[in-house]
């Protein structure tokens, strides 16, 4: 069956409101930059992305990149302001955005829900709390626990992004993450291969011989049995590695990077 269109209008905020800095991660590698959008900045990317639109598909404006309920609530509110213009208008559908499962509560909710968010996707990335540790995440599993109950009792779709291949993970431990993960019944998943990506401290760890990236190979074969467990669950995994862009590929230094590993991996389903 074809997929319904849908168009999904991202605004990156690199790094912001992230409370410090995973060992995985460069967003500046990853979105292109490190600059924070202004209300205004916002306001033109949606109208841009409409303006070059067609068709009577679902649209939606996506925050991605960093923590969103860390950012200062001044903030968000402008953020949620100024995107809300479009659904009141009419001209989006709803909005969505990227957070930390510790970051998540019941007041934070309420506020998105005033605004027309309907979906929040949480950056679980582990339910391993040695892994978690390892990665410098600084919550546990439980925090995640927490927040999909939260945000599935406000009425929120849930989606969860998990990274296989972290410092610590073994073939077991992602198989573990993905059983309570789909445990957790969310609407979708996002998996992406732990990527060694220059200027992180998990590039810092590879050059010492502290970290040893998956092989494509090996990673792909744990990639199917993660894969079968979301699709015997009935939970959709929509994005099975990074969007490949040149700002990305440049910045890899080490890892199971293919730019089409979804294809390679659910080949057989």
């Amino acid at each position: 069956m074809a997929r319904k269109k849908q168009l999904i209008i991202p605004i990156f905020i690199p790094f912001a409101g992230c409370p410090h800095r995973c060992v995985f991660c460069n967003q500046a590698a990853i979105t292109g930059g490190y600059r924070l959008p202004s209300p205004g900045d916002v306001s033109e990317t949606v109208r841009s992305y409409l303006s070059t639109w067609n068709g009577p598909g679902r649209r939606e404006v996506a925050f991605y990149g960093g923590n969103f309920t860390g950012l200062p609530e001044a903030l968000q509110r402008d953020y949620l302001e100024t995107a809300y213009e479009f659904v009141l208008n009419k001209t989006i559908h709803a909005l969505r955005l990227s957070t930390r499962p510790d970051y998540i509560s019941r007041e934070t909710l309420h506020l998105l829900s005033r605004y027309g968010v309907e979906t929040v996707e949480l950056g679980v990335q582990s339910m391993k709390d040695e892994v978690l540790k390892l990665s410098g995440r600084g919550h546990d599993s439980m925090a995640t626990v927490r927040a999909v109950k939260l945000l599935k009792g406000e009425g929120f779709k849930v989606g969860l992004q998990i990274m296989p291949g972290l410092p610590g993970d073994t073939r077991a431990t992602i198989i573990e993450t993905t059983r309570r993960a789909s445990e957790l019944r969310p609407d979708f998943v996002r998996v992406y291969p732990t990527l060694v990506v220059g200027d992180t401290p998990l590039h810092g760890r590879y050059l010492r011989g502290e970290y040893a990236p998956w092989a494509l190979e090996e990673m792909v074969d744990v990639l199917r049995e993660v894969y079968g467990i979301f699709n015997d669950s009935g939970i959709p995994v929509i994005r099975m590695g990074l969007q490949p862009t040149k700002e990305l590929e440049e910045s890899i230094v080490a890892g199971p990077y293919h730019p089409s590993l979804r294809q390679i991996v659910d080949k057989d389903f």
